[in-house]
């Protein structure tokens, strides 16, 4: 990220051996070179980076850490390079210190020792005024694992925590996580750190802190109280990263302190009122309403924007949320959203199914409307097809079942061997839930015994043996057929589970069940150990019900599995001849052969495999692997009372008040004097009603702007339109440097409007924007403009602090003309009140990057101090900051009220020091280049 931000260019090129070649570069002429498309390569050895390194040249050295950042991102070993890469750690080029920092980060943790020689430049470093290298020199810090350091960790971390720089506490966060791991026993004091970091009020911090504190100690729930609501509002603007670690954080605190939203309009499931419960115990229940707490609706608010998030990840966070948090009728809002993560990748997919399969179980209405998107596709996977299927069969009921097996019938025929068994299993849960297709399914799936393929017809036998022990009776025919096909099949479930229901049902077909246990005596040898239990089974069975036709096939059977290589079978051998087989040692067990091995069995129940991962968290890994993981953290159950809500209440500390009067009672009456007599000279000349409103707030805004106010300077007035190009229409206009009424981000405009012609003007007004999207207040229509006459009106344009200029159609009632204004860099600044205290107290926060300097030689004529002001003040909307030494003066970006501090500190005369110090890096050169301009100039 640190590379991106600086703007470096990395080299990759295919083969990681050859890097671009540059003429700086130091490589000699004894390497073979080879040249394409006009550019040379040449191979990049270990030693000629060592060499470049070490060179006295900084572009050198700053070319090799390219070259080794670009081995590294392909996945190429640099741990060789570390003895010299780390001595350039104290190097004074930014660009090069921000690379070996990259580099350390990667190899620190593998050269502890190496690391450690450096560790003192480490630490000067996280005093840079760079925060770039402040944040690097930590996380390289933190890199080095070795606990004799811990104590120079854990105070970096402190002071990293209270840093200026919201990007430097930010990776203090992420420290905190690499220390704990480290020593465990710095908890509390990272704790403490946690805590600080807590309140933080920037969105840069808020993703990574509460990281740390999932890692550090998620159960300490007191620390989030007096943040759940900063957190909430906060979350809109979170880095994705982190909203998906706050959402999840909320849900756990969601679950410890409010109420269960499911008893609203009586939808607790857990909590249904007995037929016989007493009218009064009724009555109770009813007089005690579930009212939501409002910052559960706070989470459940905030949290719903994100349902449009472009990241997988946060879409997912958000639908868990409204799952575990939500009250039932709300939870459908999040169906859209998941169905449309279905367009993404197979990966993404995969995940969003494996959730829709555990919601469908338990709400079917939810995906039904969208049935149609889990159909499968010919191009999907195996996996993604067999988590279709599982939602089809969770949403199939009595109106839609019809157009389920219709499909179904269809991906039977895949040539996906897995997927078409899921499909059969999937008919036969069909069959088994919804009792009027029943037998449906059974006939087709006795027509699928038929087909060619192993594989179904298999599992079509093992599906049928399910559903024919729902309703033996009327089926026998069918277990005839299977019995037929007998020899045709070899999958050993298949051949298992027909001998399985033969023996189960061998009183219906007393005829068949002898002839196959004799083709089963001729192959027992051979048969899989499955198929072999299941032929021990039908001969004990058979024993008992038809004892004359199969006693000595069993005995025959029993033998041969006596002496069998699996001991399992042996063992069963062994249990069945001491039960059926009468003896004196078995007599007593004898008497219940025929209850134990001919008893009825309860009809199988066809489940969903998704139906127990409810247990798990959506969204997360226990969930998708159906385990619990390491690190898993089980929500709580809803408490039954709700805890004090008060806990989440922030004492807001009231600014103190000053009595700061803006204008005093003669300004009062000299500002109504002022307006009655801008009447009557409206009247008098007969100017419209949009003039003499535009007179008034232009006189309010001059009220208005006694607050902060700069010095006087003469106002500078700009063509807009020239009356020859323009009909007879001329405007101008130029900047009040007043506040701007209409909104604070504006920069106020006047412009001067004068008919030329010798007709009237008629309907003059603002028509299209260039763009459409730029934020200008327009003035009321002028409805007629008389020759010779002039009108001043007001405007409020939003520059968003650039000097781009504001494009927009200038029109009559029968033209149009297309007119631009340009803004003065000076002119999008306000001017700010401040002491010389402040002012400096500012300036130290506006280093490194945030300051930009000159040192000019002024006009002679500027060198006193109100001739300084007087320039300045005609360059820039500042406002003067009374100071002893040096000429200050402070102002904010009026779109962004980012702070621009200005000072002027004489060196020699004439020589100076123009010192800018803001955020607004652009603004400052710009600035920068106007002011030296005009203290230059005589």
């Amino acid at each position: 990220r640190d590379i991106v931000k600086s703007g470096f260019n990395i080299f990759y090129v295919e083969s990681s051996a050859m890097i671009k070649y540059r003429h700086s570069s130091p490589l000699t002429a004894s390497h073979e070179a080879f040249s394409c498309s006009n550019c040379v390569f040449w191979p990049c050895r270990n030693e000629d980076l060592k060499e470049m390194l070490e060179s006295n040249k900084e572009s050198h050295k700053l070319e090799a850490m390219k070259r080794i950042v670009g081995l590294i991102a392909k996945g190429k070993n640099a741990s060789e390079l570390f003895p010299a890469v780390v001595k350039n750690v104290a190097s004074k080029n930014i660009e090069l210190k921000k690379l070996v920092y990259v580099y350390l980060v990667r190899y620190a943790e593998e050269q502890q020792d190496l690391a450690l020689l450096s560790i003192s430049t480490f630490q000067r470093a996280l005093k840079d005024p760079n925060q770039f290298i402040r944040a690097s020199a930590l996380r390289v810090l933190s890199s080095i694992r070795v606990p004799i350091i811990v104590p120079i960790m854990m105070l970096a971390i402190k002071e990293a925590s209270t840093d200026l720089s919201p990007y430097v506490r930010k990776t203090s966060a992420h420290a905190i996580q690499k220390l704990y791991s480290l020593d465990p026993d710095q908890k509390e004091q990272l704790i403490e750190v946690i805590e600080k970091l807590l309140k933080d009020k920037s969105t840069l911090v808020a993703g990574s802190v509460v990281m740390a504190f999932e890692e550090v100690c998620p159960d300490r729930i007191d620390l989030i109280h007096k943040n759940y609501r900063k957190l909430c509002n906060l979350l809109v603007d979170v880095e994705e990263w982190g909203q998906v670690v706050i959402i999840s954080m909320l849900t756990r605190y969601a679950r410890t302190q409010f109420i269960n939203p499911w008893k609203e309009d009586g939808l607790d499931e857990n909590n249904e009122t007995a037929f016989y419960d007493s009218d009064s115990e009724r009555n109770q229940t009813e007089a005690k309403p579930y009212i939501m707490d409002p910052d559960h609706r706070l989470l459940l608010r905030n949290t719903k924007p994100l349902l449009q998030s472009r990241n997988t990840a946060v879409v997912m966070s958000v639908a868990q949320l409204y799952w575990h948090l939500a009250p039932k009728h709300e939870v459908s809002v999040v169906t859209k959203s998941l169905v449309r993560l279905l367009r993404s990748h197979r990966e993404v997919q995969f995940i969003v199914l494996q959730n829709i399969a555990t919601m469908s179980i338990q709400r079917k209405g939810m995906f039904e409307p969208f049935m149609k998107s889990f159909y499968v596709r010919s191009t999907d996977p195996t996996n993604i097809k067999t988590l279709k299927l599982e939602i089809l069969t969770n949403l199939a009921n009595e109106a839609n079942i019809s157009t389920i097996l219709r499909e179904f019938q269809t991906y039977v025929k895949s040539q996906d061997k897995e997927f078409a068994a899921a499909t059969i299993q999937a008919i036969g849960r069909c069959a088994t839930n919804i009792s009027e297709v029943a037998d449906t399914c059974l006939n087709g799936l006795v027509q699928l015994l038929s087909n060619r393929d192993e594989t179904v017809v298999a599992e079509s036998v093992v599906v049928i043996k399910k559903l024919l022990q729902t309703q033996p009776s009327q089926h026998s025919e069918i277990i005839k057929h299977m019995a037929k096909l007998f020899d045709n099949i070899t999958v050993p479930m298949a051949r298992a589970s027909i001998l399985w229901l033969i023996g189960e049902y061998c009183e219906k077909v007393p005829k068949i069940a002898p002839d196959v246990l004799r083709k089963m005596a001729k192959t027992f040898t051979t048969e899989e150990d499955i198929v072999k239990l299941q032929t021990v089974n039908l001969a004990a069975k058979l024993y008992l019900t038809n004892s004359k036709q199969t006693k000595l096939l069993t005995q025959y059977i029993l033998n041969l599995g006596k002496y069998d290589q699996n001991y399992d079978i042996r063992d069963r051998t062994r249990f069945i001849r001491q039960l059926i087989v009468p003896s004196e040692k078995s007599s007593a067990l004898n008497k219940y052969a025929r209850r134990i091995l001919l008893a009825s069995k309860p009809a199988p129940v066809l489940e969903s495999a998704f139906k127990d991962r409810d247990r798990y968290q959506l969204g997360t890994l226990s969930h998708s692997l159906n385990i619990k993981a390491t690190g898993y953290q089980e929500l709580c159950d809803w408490p039954t009372i709700a805890p004090d809500a008060s806990v989440r209440n922030v004492e807001i500390i009231e600014p103190v008040k000053t009595d700061v009067c803006f204008c005093t009672e003669s300004d009062d009456e000299s500002a109504e004097e002022s307006s009655k007599e801008s009447d009557k000279s409206s009247s008098a000349s007969e100017k419209t009603s949009s003039e003499s409103e535009a007179n008034s707030i232009d006189l309010f805004a001059l009220l208005c702007s006694q607050v902060t106010t700069s010095s006087f300077s003469p106002v500078k007035t700009y063509d807009l339109l020239h009356h020859m190009s323009a009909k007879g229409l001329a405007a101008k206009y130029h900047f009040p440097r007043q506040p701007c009424l209409y909104q604070p981000c504006m920069v106020a405009v006047q412009v001067i409007l004068t008919n030329c012609s010798d007709h009237n003007l008629e309907e003059i007004h603002i028509g299209d924007r260039i763009p459409a999207s730029l934020n200008i207040h327009c003035f009321n229509t002028i409805e007629r403009l008389e020759p010779g006459a002039a009108v001043t009106v007001s405007m409020g344009i939003d520059f968003s602090d650039s000097t781009q200029a504001a494009n927009f159609q200038l029109c009559t009632k029968s033209d149009k003309f297309n007119v631009s204004i340009q803004p003065v860099v000076g002119e999008l600044l306000t001017p700010s009140t401040m002491t010389e205290e402040d002012f400096c107290m500012e300036q130290r926060k506006l280093l490194g990057m945030n300051e930009t300097s000159a040192t000019i030689t002024m006009a002679t004529a500027n060198t006193s101090r109100l001739a300084i002001n007087k320039e300045i003040l005609s360059v820039a909307n500042v406002g003067v900051v009374s100071s002893t030494q040096n000429d200050i003066f402070a102002g904010k970006a009026v779109s962004s009220g980012a702070l621009v501090l200005v000072s002027l500190s004489l060196q020699q005369s004439p020589t100076a020091l123009l010192t800018i110090n803001t955020e607004k890096s652009v603004m400052a050169s710009m600035l920068l280049r106007d002011l030296k301009q005009a203290l230059v100039q005589a």
